[in-house]
């Protein structure tokens, strides 16, 4: 049984409490959940590399998960889907079409992409975006790179819709409470600092030439959970920073799958879980410093990761469930950064045109790609030199939901939750766009290296990206007021008898 103290050791835990005025009255508050199925076919593109990919087989179903949080004065939307990303002009549609058929506000509406790199062709291009390129550039693009598949990309445009429509129609008077978890053991930062003074991305297990981690790993596992007023779970708000790259096998949501299974085996079947990614653009499932032979991708390391996260988030829930309450204010704001490009110089572009005019199967295979990747990044910046980089708060009480679009390092998810006074930060990354990787200054620098900070038509903002990213996010959530954390209903004072078989004396015969 679980004593007093460690009942305020849960509490404290959970962040600074935040009481409501006494005698206030309570908020009207009701949340709804809905779930959508957008799992691709066996045959199309399979994103997640630079060069072309085909799914193979199923390993389970790719979904859209959407929670909308209510209290009369304003509504807000949490979607999460298995995808590798989904790019802007695809949410501005989606967030038009919500708007008209149920009336929740553009800014109000956050898409996270899960990342799951065994999901639906949604990128790397859109159809028809470098139609105007040369006939060079638009082989590399359309022939040689991943491009979203139209009638998928229109599919799942419709069943977003659809999934925010049903979670808000369903509704319900609802209470709320967000908490924390933590596991150190399922993700790790992937770069490290190597004998010769330079940084490397997976230099390998085992590689003796390592010295240390060239980045964190946020080990809080943020869960927001929702109850109907008679105590039915009705779903939750997971996040986590993790790459979806375990590769179970085929089509797949990855390590998320077996997440949503972790929690509805304790929680219902019918519980939606709605996954939005923290900022793990250097951290993934592998563990370079493991001593032991162990697999780190596959259907092993997909429940590894899925099942001790969703362990966490249950451990959070059923210790918050007691004290959940209904949640305000509810609000949203956004605001979209102009961000320049890095350009390639003219004689890396010449160079790399040289190499991919030669036959690949001729020239170093990762040289080629880089070099394909500089023609098709020059074709961008020429129509395209300023990036749009959508920054956004969305706030459910005491929780604030932070977001970019980008492939974030991790080091830039602590800033955000250190410089936030909301008990409950949640930073969300490759919301509403994809903008590639946005490393840290340090990992740009001489010293820096990996293949995330190479130049190509997926990376290549200006170096101080992350850090106005990371300062317009911390001057959102500066700007609302963090809601009171519930908490149960005070003890009332004693005047019953202690238990009677409790109090009796002890006997020796």
């Amino acid at each position: 049984m679980m004593s007093m103290r460690s009942l305020c050791r849960i509490a404290l835990c959970l962040g600074c409490l935040y009481t409501a005025a006494a005698g206030a009255a309570e908020p009207a508050f009701r949340a709804g959940f809905a779930e959508r199925d957008i799992t691709p076919e066996v045959g199309m593109e399979a994103p997640g590399g630079y060069g072309k990919a085909y799914h193979r087989s199923l390993h389970d179903p790719c979904k859209v998960r959407a929670a909308v949080f209510d209290e009369g004065a304003a509504r807000v939307a949490i979607v999460g889907i298995d995808a590798l990303f989904i790019r802007r002009p695809t949410v501005l549609a989606i967030r038009r079409e919500i708007q008209e058929k149920c009336g929740i506000a553009p800014e109000a509406v956050m898409i996270a992409a899960s990342h799951s790199h065994a999901a639906g062709p949604t990128g790397f291009f859109l159809p028809g975006e470098f139609d105007d390129a040369t006939p060079l550039v638009k082989s590399l693009v359309y022939e040689k790179t991943v491009t979203a598949h139209p009638e998928y990309l229109a599919r799942v445009q419709r069943e977003i819709v659809a999934a925010v429509v049903a979670a808000d129609a369903g509704k319900m008077p609802a209470r709320a409470a967000a908490g924390f978890g933590r596991d150190e053991q399922a993700a790790f930062n992937r770069r490290f600092r190597m004998r010769d003074g330079f940084t490397m991305t997976h230099p390998g297990q085992g590689n003796p030439d390592i010295l240390e981690p060239a980045g964190p790993m946020d080990p809080q596992v943020g869960v927001l959970g929702a109850w109907s007023t008679d105590g039915q779970f009705l779903g939750c708000v997971v996040n986590f920073a993790c790459h979806a790259t375990t590769g179970p096998g085929g089509i797949s949501a990855d390590w998320i799958y077996y997440l949503e299974k972790t929690i509805r085996g304790l929680m219902g079947d019918k519980a939606v879980v709605v996954f939005v990614p923290g900022m793990a653009g250097d951290v993934t499932q592998v563990d370079n410093r493991n001593p032991f032979q162990i697999k780190q991708f596959g259907e092993v390391s997909a429940r590894y990761v899925g099942g001790r996260v969703g362990a966490e988030a249950i451990k959070t829930l059923v210790a918050v469930e007691q004290a959940a309450g209904p949640l305000s204010p509810l609000a949203a704001q956004s605001q979209v950064l102009k961000i320049g490009r890095r350009a390639p110089k003219p004689e890396r572009v010449a160079r790399a045109l040289e190499i991919v005019q030669q036959d690949p199967g001729k020239v170093d295979a990762t040289e080629w790609t880089f070099a394909k990747e500089i023609v098709v990044l020059d074709a961008r910046v020429k129509k395209e030199p300023i990036a749009d980089v959508e920054v956004q708060a969305v706030q459910v009480g005491p929780a604030v939901f932070l977001s970019c679009p980008a492939e974030y390092f991790c080091q830039y998810g602590l800033d955000i939750k250190a410089g936030s006074k909301f008990p409950f930060t949640f930073p969300v990354s490759l919301a509403n766009d994809c903008i590639g990787y946005v490393p840290t200054e340090e990992a740009l620098g001489p010293r820096g290296g990996g293949y995330e900070t190479r130049l190509t038509s997926y990376s290549n903002l200006e170096p101080t990206a992350g850090r106005r990213i990371a300062e317009a996010l911390i001057g959102l959530a500066a700007g609302l007021q963090p809601g009171a954390v519930p908490t149960p209903p005070p003890l009332p004072k004693f005047q019953g008898q202690p238990w009677s078989y409790g109090r009796v004396p002890p006997e020796l015969d």
